[in-house]
């Protein structure tokens, strides 16, 4: 440690002191280590204006949250962005590994401070136009602390854009597995981290409120109603890319870029999504909420690879996330499954009713309608001489209904709160489930436009088109149109 330095920020009051009005502030520590870093940061035109700290507990806490008040000030943003724990031990002179926690500390107050600002609508870069230095196109990257969203944003800095980087913190949830989710308050230290080893500014933007309300509400809803809905549409399609294209005006950059395997395509009247060229990871479906005058907006720098390919990249450019597994769970139930999160945070326990046949005859027992999904062949508890799928779920009598394989067949589906981006006449095809092949199908309706209700004839039969699931409406490859399969009563089948 350079002790001239560390005493030079021991004693340093010249930003000490209370937040000045309209200051945006960040806390870190507190009670459970007796250590508290607050930061807080006036921000004028993309620039920090002022900074102001104050912290409690050891000196050197003191120390590391001073050096980062003067590190900023009068900085712009997209430096600010630049610090993490590295460069506030080395501004400090470099602390022993028993205090290095306080420059942690003060470089998670910082990042908290500059979340604030991001989640409000201030303008955070200098200017009335977008663009990056030295004439470079600037890019806003959506990082996850995943190898896709780290290799996007290699990609787009070997291009030669000037990238940024973001994180979404959408769920904290003590039962949650962070270390598996794309969202949680662990995954934005380790987007942090990731986008600062390629030298990337980092910002983390905070979004828990309207996800709980918007994205996770819809999900207990759905199931307490005898659903399975699938909440990554909304939240890619109302919530997510949209808050983040938002802050990429905001901060002056041209694009918001993803990891995600998808394609934008013309067709003419203009852009549309379709399917990446590696059909196994392809994530189209996933985003069929968008709305196209969102796409030139957007870039998807891993539209033409597959995934050996891009974990090689990673591991090519020493990306420590070039072997992190995939997470396979919904972010919010990582590490507790969804019967345990139903209990907690819907009160869907367990609640007996029956098992029914077509015809009504009881055969069994079940545990509670919200466990089962059309389709559902495990589980099912009841014995009989060829294998029984479930047919269909009665929320309000409690009831599951189950069937032979043949039953589950439809050629018609009705989809409710339907969006065609072009005419109908157009849909020759529809996807009904995330990794099912898409089935050649019509519409009988025209025009393009929002429809209560649309009736989707198919070409042929197909298992288990289950309530609440995504019907993503197809042109060939493009996506021209989706909604929700209707969860009417009885089958769907005609």
């Amino acid at each position: 440690m350079t002790r001239e330095l560390f005493e030079h920020y021991l004693r340093d009051e010249a930003r000490l002191g209370a937040a000045s009005d309209g200051a945006f502030t960040g806390a870190a520590g507190g009670a459970a280590c007796g250590d508290l870093s607050r930061v807080s940061l006036v921000i004028d035109e993309g620039r920090i204006a002022k900074a102001t700290f104050d912290a409690e507990g050891c000196g050197a806490t003191r120390a590391a949250t001073a050096a980062v008040a003067e590190m900023v000030d009068g900085e712009p943003v997209v430096e600010a962005a630049r610090i993490g724990t590295d460069e506030v031990d080395e501004a400090v002179g470099g602390l022993t590994p028993a205090k290095r926690h306080a420059a942690q500390l003060a470089a998670d107050a910082l990042h908290r401070a500059l979340a604030a600002a991001a989640a409000s609508d201030l303008r955070l870069a200098p200017g009335d136009t977008r663009g990056g230095s030295g004439g470079r196109e600037r890019v806003l990257v959506a990082m996850s602390g995943g190898v896709d969203s780290a290799v996007a944003a290699l990609l787009e800095r070997e291009r030669g854009a000037e990238v940024l980087g973001v994180t979404l913190k959408l769920w904290a949830d003590p039962e949650t597995d962070g270390a598996k989710a794309c969202c949680s308050p662990e995954a934005v230290l380790g987007a942090r981290a990731v986008a600062h080893s390629l030298d990337i500014p980092h910002l983390t933007l905070d979004l828990e409120q309207e996800f709980r309300r918007r994205v996770v509400g819809a999900f207990l809803d759905g199931y307490g109603a005898g659903a399975t809905p699938n909440p990554c549409i909304v939240c890619n399609g109302e919530v997510r890319i949209a808050a983040m294209a938002d802050l990429a005006g905001r901060l002056g950059a041209e694009r918001l870029v993803t990891g995600h395997y998808a394609r934008i395509v013309e067709d003419g009247d203009g852009p549309l999504l379709a399917a990446a060229a590696d059909r196994r990871k392809d994530q189209s479906y996933m985003l069929a909420g968008l709305p196209p005058a969102m796409l030139p907006g957007l870039r998807f720098p891993l539209t033409g690879l597959s995934k050996p390919e891009v974990r090689e990249i990673a591991a090519r450019h020493g990306l420590a996330v070039a072997k992190k597994p995939e997470s396979q769970d919904l972010c919010f139930l990582a590490g507790q499954g969804k019967e345990r999160f139903l209990r907690r945070h819907a009160g869907l326990g367990e609640r007996e009713g029956a098992v029914l046949d077509r015809a009504g005859h009881e055969l069994g027992r079940h545990r509670g309608h919200h466990n089962f999904t059309v389709g559902q062949r495990r589980g099912i508890g009841v014995s009989a001489p060829e294998p029984l799928y479930v047919l269909a779920t009665d929320a309000a009598a409690n009831t599951v209904t189950v069937g032979a394989r043949a039953e589950l067949a439809t050629r018609r589906v009705r989809i409710r709160d339907a969006v065609l981006h072009r005419d109908g006449s157009r849909v020759d095809g529809v996807k009904l489930r995330y990794r099912a092949t898409p089935v050649a199908a019509s519409v009988a309706a025209t025009g393009a436009g929002e429809h209560a209700e649309l009736a989707v004839e198919l070409a042929e039969p197909f298992d288990a088109a289950s309530p609440g699931q995504a019907a993503v409406l197809l042109c060939g490859e493009a996506i021209v149109g989706h909604g929700t399969i209707a969860s009417g009563e009885g089958p769907l089948s005609k």
